[in-house]
């Protein structure tokens, strides 16, 4: 008896011991396509920008990820479909596959990985001891899913006025030779302004800071506080996913006396520690381009940092904005020049249609006179790119060896307001569009100057990726 009750034990201890062994293949299985299904969600929602070519690229992402993953203890490989992935504009739901997120791909910046998408051998184990007390359970399929998305877009808490509601104009400069340039939304390529000092509707200065937190299109509140506000400033980012589809939350003024210092990473000076090197690294190309110090690509000593301020017809602009210079000005009221973006010709441009990679065609440095008339600067040994691109020489600074540097990071990418938005705030604004605004020197606690270099498309603006399940 004592020996059948000991066989009868062991037959139990082996079952279970068994049983537990399938529970074991299970679970691990489970965790292998959880940690497939998480890094190709990641690696998918780093390509998501809101056009059907970064779907096409998450597509092509995740593949490659998962080309690199093994499964079943090392001895298999999971082969790619595009079943895999489908695409939501938020992280809750919402979502649809492939084809349809390519017919309407904006705001789809939200991804989620479902493994049981993948050939159904991904997901099979096989139950060895488990189908011997139970036939019909010879093998069971397990799937697990992973969500990720942007958080945030790079996009600074900082918005200006349009100072003017056309995408594209055509401003004809009489040259001679008569030159016909591009202007965007009132602003006009490669010249510097202070951002601080602008206006298309009147002569007070109008400039906003952007709710961080408050998506587009949600109700009015009040502003966070400077403080909550300052690390936005560092990293350049809003933590929403787009500034288009509805009115943004903004108040006036910008607290340029409270951010300045944040804004001056960019530089390499983290002033009070407001920013640190691991979040808001300094930019590749830290020279600034003070014009006291003479500009080496012009000839003469600008007499400001960026265009002359006027007042003249009723609104706050420069005199490069101007139909033709008012009398009694100079070359060195214009600034520095072309530090960042050359002018370009209104020709290539074309409405609604965003600017090839490859950019419009350029006005050269010996077109000055013809764009910004008799008494234009002069150029002196303007380098083959901007000075801004410059990898050497005077007008480029290396980064400490002991730092990273990253490029475009002193390039402020900043909503361009449909203005006037009321005084004060909190209040809604309409973006029109997204400026890009490189920072020719560091900021003071009343200025900020930055040239205009063109404006940027949201699908080509990064941001932070996360998993959120």
């Amino acid at each position: 008896m004592t020996a059948i009750m000991f066989i009868m034990s062991m037959l139990g201890v082996v079952v279970f011991s068994g049983m537990a062994l399938d529970l074991v293949l299970v679970h691990h299985r489970r965790q292998e396509l959880d940690l497939a299904a998480r890094m190709v969600a990641l690696a998918a929602a780093r390509q998501l920008n809101g056009s059907a070519a970064g779907i096409d690229n998450a597509l092509v992402r995740s593949a490659e990820v998962l080309a690199t993953l093994k499964y079943r203890y090392g001895r298999g490989t999971l082969a790619w479909r595009d079943d895999v992935l489908s695409f939501g504009a938020t992280p809750d739901g919402g979502w649809v596959d492939t084809a349809a997120a390519k017919a309407a791909p904006a705001g789809r910046m939200f991804v989620r990985a479902d493994t049981a998408g993948l050939d159904a051998s991904a997901g099979s184990v096989t139950l060895y001891i488990v189908s011997l007390l139970f036939p019909s359970l010879r093998s069971v399929t397990v799937a697990t899913t992973a969500v990720a998305g942007r958080t945030g877009i790079d996009v600074m808490p900082l918005a200006v006025c349009a100072m003017s509601e056309v995408a594209g104009a055509a401003r004809t400069n009489p040259g001679p030779p008569a030159t016909v340039e591009l202007v965007e939304y009132g602003f006009r390529r490669g010249v510097g302004y202070d951002l601080m000092q602008l206006n298309p509707h009147g002569v007070d200065p109008a400039n906003f800071v952007i709710h961080p937190f408050r998506r587009t299109g949600a109700a009015v509140t009040p502003l966070p506080s400077v403080d909550s506000l300052g690390p936005h400033v560092c990293t350049g980012q809003l933590a929403i996913t787009t500034v288009f589809g509805g009115p943004l939350t903004v108040a006036g003024p910008f607290p340029l006396s409270s951010t300045f210092r944040q804004l001056n990473s960019r530089f390499n000076q983290y002033e009070n520690n407001l920013c640190t090197s691991a979040t808001a690294i300094m930019d590749s190309n830290p020279k600034s381009y003070a014009r006291s110090g003479g500009v080496p690509w012009m000839a003469a000593t600008p007499d400001q940092q960026g265009a002359l301020a006027t007042t003249i017809g009723g609104k706050l602009h420069t005199i490069a904005d101007l139909a033709a210079p008012p009398a009694g000005t100079q070359a060195k009221m214009y600034g520095p020049l072309w530090a960042y973006a050359r002018a370009v010709r209104f020709s290539a441009w074309s409405a609604g249609a965003n600017e090839p990679t490859a950019g419009y065609p350029t006005f050269g440095p010996a077109d000055w006179a013809s764009l910004y008339g008799p008494v234009a600067p002069v150029a002196k040994s303007y380098p083959s790119t901007t000075p801004y691109q410059s990898t050497g020489g005077a007008n480029y600074e290396q980064p400490p060896l002991d730092q990273l540097g990253l490029a475009h990071r002193r390039v402020l990418n900043l909503p361009l307001l449909a203005c006037p938005v009321a005084a004060g705030g909190p209040a809604p604004a309409t973006v029109l569009a997204i400026g890009k605004f490189m920072m020719t020197v560091p900021a003071t606690a009343t200025t900020l100057y930055a040239e205009f270099g063109g404006l940027a498309p949201e699908h080509t603006l990064g941001g932070p990726v996360e998993l959120f399940r």
